[in-house]
């Protein structure tokens, strides 16, 4: 019987010495890079290359862009002069009295005129029109800057959420192949007498656990995966595609004065809000020219009597009334509306940089606490546990609760990397820029 139980005992620790310890003190293994989606995926992205395609090829971004065509269209249309007026009539025909109707009645008789006419604008009103129109152009370039600025902050953020779930699929995966050994050896002490029916159930039952974490960790890489695809359109990348990267703890050394400085000189929405004012004001003086009004000149010739004649005319309107006087006045409170908007959005600007700064600073912390020796603790604890209980020096329970332990400190340490990650993103997209100083 004593060398039953000492055979059971040598099946229980087997796992402990077959798999590498780590020591006791060594650093914490990084995530694992993320393994493909399927055996042979069709493509690997990295972060970069992600950004990439969804700058070509998302639709939404490409429709933005287009705004930036149709302002262009509009700049040719500011730029037109107005067209001459080609005008003629043929006066006391004698269609009621065909008799009359010979070369002489007509050389003699009849009236004929054929008039060319064009509007002088004044005001520089065309120069005024096409320098609104340029104005606005610039706007909306900033504005599609803004719309390329959000779209990487998603795709990034995407990304991460990417490399999350499959840092949790390794992590599960392992996690369910060290313990199904477990499992199998505890079936043979069972079975061997070495165990009871009501600590092995509890054994089974936690590989339950295991299993239902490497499904949803699954699930949640594939719909991250088609969330990222929208991001970067579906005929971007094949059906099968994955992405290539890690959880990984990159340094930021810049401070939060430097950060508020670059903000203010790279965000595009602020850029948009300061050329807003620029277009108003360029708006108001098209008012202003719009209220000079145009002159009118024609040269009609006409042929009467058998005599041939020449006549101009010119027209003017008398602004007496009507000197566009509400349009400059809106004008004048638009320069100002846009203004106090420049003004919301510098400060909306510094506002995002220092929450972003402050929610990174902040889970750079927890990161490092991980990084301290949270995570070799859990895994030592862990290893401890498994190895004095598979030697009978510790209960079932007290082994449960290590591996909980074990796994739920895992977890959060993923969970705070990819926290950090997003965090270096959002950091960035509050910038306005990539390149942090």
């Amino acid at each position: 019987m004593r060398k039953g139980l000492a055979w059971a005992t040598w099946l229980l620790a087997a796992p402990a010495f077959a798999a590498p310890q780590q020591p006791p003190n060594a650093p914490a293994a990084p995530a694992t890079a993320p393994s493909s989606q399927s055996s042979n995926p069709a493509a690997r992205i990295t972060i970069e290359e992600a950004i990439r395609l969804a700058l070509q090829h998302n639709h939404a971004l490409q429709a933005a862009r287009s705004t930036i065509l149709q302002s262009q269209a509009l700049e040719t249309t500011a730029n037109l002069r107005p067209n001459p007026v080609l005008s003629w009539d043929a006066q006391f025909l004698p269609f009621f009295s065909p008799s009359k109707f010979d070369s002489d009645y007509i050389d003699n008789q009849a009236q004929f005129d054929a008039g060319l006419g064009y509007t002088f604008e004044r005001g520089k009103k065309r120069q005024h029109r096409l320098q609104a129109a340029k104005d606005q152009t610039t706007v909306v370039r900033s504005q599609v800057s803004d719309n390329e600025r959000m779209l990487v902050s998603n795709v990034t953020q995407q990304f991460v959420a990417v490399l999350l779930a499959q840092s949790t699929i390794d992590f599960a995966q392992q996690n369910l192949d060290s313990f199904t050994k477990t499992v199998d050896i505890s079936a043979a002490q069972y079975k061997a007498g070495a165990m009871s029916e009501g600590d092995f159930l509890k054994i089974k039952l936690q590989l339950l656990q295991f299993q239902t974490d490497l499904s949803a960790a699954k699930l949640a890489k594939v719909q991250a995966l088609a969330a990222l695809r929208q991001f970067l359109g579906f005929e971007s990348v094949p059906d099968q595609y994955d992405v290539d990267g890690q959880l990984d703890y990159q340094a930021v050394q810049s401070g939060l004065d430097d950060l508020k400085a670059l903000a203010l000189r790279s965000r595009p929405d602020l850029a948009a809000a300061q050329q807003s004012v620029t277009s108003a004001r360029s708006q108001e003086m098209l008012a202003r020219a719009n209220g000079k009004r145009d002159l009118t000149a024609s040269f009609n010739y006409s042929h009467v009597a058998a005599t041939n004649t020449g006549t101009f005319f010119f027209n003017i309107q008398l602004p007496i009334f009507d000197r566009n006087q509400g349009e400059i006045a809106r004008t004048r409170f638009a320069i100002t509306q846009a203004e106090q908007l420049a003004g919301e959005t510098s400060q909306q600007v510094v506002t995002d940089v220092v929450d972003a700064y402050q929610a990174l600073r902040s889970s750079e912390q927890i990161v490092q606490l991980y990084r301290s020796g949270y995570v070799d603790q859990a895994k030592q604890s862990r290893d401890i546990s498994e190895y004095a209980y598979k030697r009978g020096a510790a209960s079932l329970l007290d082994y449960l609760d290590a591996e909980r332990t074990y796994r739920a400190n895992q977890l959060a340490y993923r969970q705070a990397l990819a926290t950090y990650m997003s965090a270096l993103e959002q950091t960035r997209q509050a910038v306005g820029t990539r390149n942090l100083p």
